[in-house]
């Protein structure tokens, strides 16, 4: 049984540590029943006096601590703890707050860590503590959200530390110190190895994998060959309306078998309904929104990146807005008062209606729709009832709006459809064609959150049976589509499924890939840069293990244990010296090889033959490997485009050439080919 502790039980002196200052601003005047502000090195304190107790709410600005060595070379097992802005020039802001922590710390009685309540915020913390106060004389706050009355309670229901999450979050900055640490410079001592300079790499526990992922869905978008097919849809006419089908088994993949049914049919003029289902449909409400649904979602209606979403939910969490936003829960506490949280909604005139709306639908009995997921720290996000300021950015107010109109959507009922689908028999045996249409019957929760409102597309209603006149028969060619280009949003859900990364951690990731200058953005979309594709190359050829998912989740799931009191950190860190220690072993002889690959890649070093299209350096029939296996495919293409479409080879490769669908690296050798620059070989 958890014991608590009341701030205002305490005597002596107590110092408060916050993550953030907004966050210190926060509980200061919330818990403090008066205090003075005073300025250390232009960092705020919140001082209280009163009572027998003296209590300084301080804060700091993300990490005070990172892990350092002073060893060079490696691999290197042997790190501390040091401020941040003595391992980080770009940190040179911590410093101020560094200082103010050590006055803030200075011969307290009891240390409280008010960080956010997970991962990240128990190490912050924790550090804090650790180095400049006595972990022995702490206390842990715990809170998922900044309202005045929820941050008054957890002062009076004050913990012990939590040292399972403070273990996992320190097992996890020292993974991800000793891979990026040693992998990076195993890699840049290879490139000074060949070369004689020194160039900045990077690697990483998570990083590889999902930069070998983007590499791998781009590649095969670049090597993508569009083959022919053929669209046949239909138009039939019903008691005056006009109605489009389509083809049941899809496209065509020949032109003259596709020709031969349209004929068919318009010779026939007539269709037969074969069969017609009309059918209502509820679709519940949505569940709550975690981090990665809220993401998606603006990512999906606004075009907002991960990190700009995160970022953006982060604020109107230190606004006292929203609850606390990383967290992977798809549940709502059952302790938290819906009804007060409406009332106060209700007084934003943007959503009085709603509101009034949802109490009398569910006529005050408000049971939300919950989803599987789950956090041990943190509820899903929810709005607290604080009415946002006039003067909210728009795009924080676009994701306010989001969860907002998602909380009140969970509480409504399901919304009903009528989806109708007919299908017809052409009169050619195997062939039918079908069409599809829905209309609402009842509004439900997309009253609420409209986002997701469906196209309505009525058809008329059919007799099984009947005929029905075609007006219409539309074969079209087109081409075979490639992968699609990869997003920041479905990097993202990719490294959800594999379940790599936090929820916290997968949009900085992501970032850092481009920070790296490995993959860009273009008109396009994203792309992966030559320094990427060449990165990746290397050590998917010199250490495969690392751009493999399998590894990076092992240690996720041995993170989660020490979490749950499974495992130990020491354990965990010694396994990850030992992987770390075989990698290495393996790579050293292949040092000299590795350091040229990279430096040919950076372009430090020119290679033996370049491509004769891209100049990088040619593997094989004077082209690079990516030209050269777009080459191979492009060959072994031909046969099937003439199955498909009779054509000549050169026929084929304009039209190759020409076609939108064709991925970068096709399209250039078929450029190559018909300009003569590339042989056609044997």
């Amino acid at each position: 049984m958890t014991s608590f502790v009341d701030l205002w039980s305490l005597r002596g002196r107590v110092v408060i540590i916050a993550e953030k200052p907004k966050a210190a601003s926060k509980i200061a005047s919330a818990v403090l029943p008066s205090y003075r502000k005073i300025t250390v090195q232009g960092v705020p304190l919140y001082v209280y006096k009163g009572n027998g107790l003296e209590v300084t709410v301080a804060s700091a600005a993300g990490h005070i601590f990172n892990l350092s060595t002073k060893l060079s070379g490696y691999p290197v097992f042997s790190y501390e703890w040091a401020p941040s802005f003595e391992v980080d020039r770009r940190s040179l802001h911590i410093k101020k707050f560094y200082q103010a922590l050590i006055e803030a710390c200075r011969g307290r009685d009891y240390y409280i860590n008010a960080c956010d309540y997970d991962i990240e915020g128990s190490v912050i913390g924790f550090l804090i503590i650790k180095f400049l106060g006595d972990p022995k004389k702490a206390l842990r706050a715990k809170f998922s959200s900044l309202t005045p009355a929820e941050l008054r309670e957890s002062f009076k229901r004050l913990t012990r530390l939590d040292y399972e999450m403070i273990e996992a979050g320190l097992a996890r900055h020292e993974l991800d110190w000793l891979w990026g640490v040693n992998i990076s410079r195993a890699l840049m001592s290879a490139v000074e190895r060949a070369v004689g300079k020194r160039v900045i790499l990077s690697a990483g526990r998570v990083q590889t994998p999902t930069l070998a992922y983007v590499a791998q869905q781009l590649t095969e978008r670049n090597l993508h060959i569009p083959y022919p097919i053929f669209s046949l849809s239909l138009v039939v006419e019903k008691d005056s309306a006009r109605v489009g089908a389509s083809r049941e088994k899809g496209v065509f993949e020949t032109q003259s078998e596709a020709l031969r049914v349209a004929s068919i049919i318009k010779e026939k003029k007539y269709v037969q309904v074969e069969d017609y289902v009309e059918e209502k449909v509820s679709v519940p409400p949505p569940f709550p929104f975690n981090l990665g649904d809220l993401q998606g979602e603006a990512y999906r209606i606004y075009g907002f990146s991960p990190y700009k979403t995160q970022e953006i939910a982060e604020r109107l969490y230190l606004e006292a807005l929203i609850s606390y936003p990383r967290t992977n829960s798809q549940k709502l506490p059952p302790t938290l008062n819906y009804g007060m949280i409406l009332n106060q909604l209700a007084e934003n005139p943007a959503y009085r209606y709603l509101v009034a709306q949802l109490l009398s639908e569910t006529g005050g009995r408000l049971k939300p729709r919950e989803g599987p997921k789950e956090d041990p720290a943190h509820p899903a996000i929810y709005p607290t009832g604080v009415k946002p300021p006039h003067n909210l950015p728009p795009d924080m107010l676009k994701v306010y709006d989001l969860v907002v109109r998602r909380f009140l959507a969970v509480f409504s009922r399901p919304y009903e459809i009528v989806r109708q689908r007919v299908v017809f028999s052409a009169g050619v045996p195997g062939e039918t064609f079908y069409s599809e249409g829905q209309y609402l019957v009842r509004k439900g929760w997309l009253l609420y959150y409209y986002f997701h409102t469906p196209r309505e597309t009525r058809i008329p209603s059919f007799r099984k049976g009947e005929l029905v006149r075609v007006v219409e028969v539309d074969l079209k060619k087109m081409s075979s589509k490639p992968p699609n280009r990869p997003t920041k949003m479905s990097i993202l859900k990719w490294m959800e499924s594999v379940e790599i990364g936090t929820e916290s951690t997968r949009a900085r990731i992501i970032e850092t890939l481009f920070y790296r200058g490995y993959l860009k953005m273009s008109s396009r979309g994203v792309e992966i840069t030559d320094l990427g594709l060449g990165v990746i190359e290397v050590i998917g050829e010199f250490f495969p293990e690392l751009t493999k998912v399998e590894l990076t989740r092992e240690f996720e799931k041995s993170l989660e244990d020490i979490r749950v009191g499974k495992t130990s950190r020491s354990l965990v860190v010694e396994k990850a010296k030992q992987t770390l220690s075989s990698l290495i072993e393996k790579f050293e002889p292949r040092k000299s090889g590795v350091g040229k690959e990279l430096a040919i890649r950076l372009g430090m070093i020119a290679p033996a033959s370049k491509c004769v299209i891209c100049g990088r350096q040619a593997l094989s029939g004077n082209m690079c490997r990516y030209h050269f296996e777009a080459y191979r495919r492009l060959k072994e293409g031909y046969q099937e485009w003439s199955r498909r479409e009779g054509v000549s080879f050169r026929d084929y490769l304009k039209r190759v050439a020409e076609s939108r669908s064709t991925g970068k690296w096709v399209k250039e050798v078929a450029e190559a080919v018909l300009k003569g620059s590339v042989l056609v070989l044997d």
